[in-house]
């Protein structure tokens, strides 16, 4: 038998939270310019995550990003049988402005916003603080350390790829 490195989530359920985004149409490429946020694609990316990770639930499923064809009003029933269900514990949003933070939360109670947010991104401090503070919607920020220019190991913008946004 094998070393074994990391645990099987199973093995470790209790003692973490497992967050995974929907919302992605993996059929377009390049990889994440395409959406797909059709109840039916909820469900499907729902059941699968929970398969591959061998988990009963999720803690927090978000919405990967708005889809531009279909509103929010379109999400209502499958998220909210997925939390009936206890497939899912609660529901997420991820880089969306303030406007769609309401709309959402009014169809399906959104419990966090993911975004970036760090010194050189403070933009949410003005429009979107104050909107997660009045619906009670917890922040989770990526980049933290903004994009790595505070990890001391960024290299010249010319060593980044152009689609690279540190570039």
């Amino acid at each position: 038998m094998g070393m074994r490195f990391f645990p099987a989530v199973q093995d470790l359920r209790d003692e973490v939270v497992l967050a995974t985004k929907f919302g992605f149409d993996l059929a377009v490429q390049p990889l994440g310019d395409g959406f797909d946020s059709c109840p039916q694609n909820f469900r499907k990316v729902a059941e699968n995550s929970r398969r591959y990770l061998r988990t009963d639930h999720i803690d927090l499923f978000y919405q990967y990003i708005s889809d531009p064809k279909r509103s929010c009003r379109g999400r209502r029933g499958a998220v909210g049988e997925l939390i009936t269900e206890g497939k899912v514990r609660y529901f997420g949003l991820s880089n969306v402005c303030p406007q769609y933070i309401r709309r959402a939360h009014d169809v399906t109670s959104a419990s966090a916003l993911q975004c970036g947010y760090c010194l050189f991104e403070r933009d949410v401090e003005e429009k979107v603080l104050p909107v997660l503070r009045e619906l009670g919607i917890g922040l989770v920020r990526y980049s933290p350390l903004g994009r790595g220019f505070l990890t001391g190991v960024v290299k010249p913008a010319s060593e980044y790829p152009a689609d690279d946004l540190r570039s």
